[in-house]
């Protein structure tokens, strides 16, 4: 029997899976929202040394999220390739069912003792040795 928890339901895994697809919205939003903003100023003619400088620097911020939340995913998908190659134990069929024997199944219930027996008769007899070393 596997001790560890296959890879759907491993919570790691899909952290992994989440805050890489979170890294890569948040680096796009960053990146989109300052180049649009230094665009539209750099068009009017109204930009200053703030936008243009440190906007590329919060743009360059944006596109390394981007590339880290890709490595994240890269890394999630080489993990789930892995997970395929573990070994799993075979499954063992003991018997199989035989759905045309009317034999007993495990829903009936077992006879019940015959009446004419007596309690003496059905008792196995006890060894004293073994009772004595019991009672130890």
């Amino acid at each position: 029997m596997p001790t560890r928890p296959r890879l759907v339901r491993s919570i790691p895994f899909w952290g992994l899976v989440v805050v890489s697809v979170a890294t890569i919205a948040g680096g796009w939003y960053i990146t989109t929202d300052k180049l649009g903003s230094m665009t539209t100023t750099l068009t009017d003619g109204t930009a200053t040394g703030v936008d243009v400088y440190v906007g590329q620097s919060i743009a360059q911020l944006g596109s390394i999220l981007i590339g880290a939340g890709v490595i994240g995913v890269l890394l999630a998908l080489g993990v789930a390739a892995v997970s395929t190659l573990r070994p799993y134990p075979a499954v063992e069929v003991v018997e199989p069912i035989d759905w045309t024997s009317e034999a007993e199944t495990a829903a009936d219930e077992p006879e019940a003792p015959k009446a004419d027996a007596t309690p003496a008769e059905t008792a196995e007899p006890v060894d004293a040795e073994v009772e004595a070393s019991v009672a130890r």
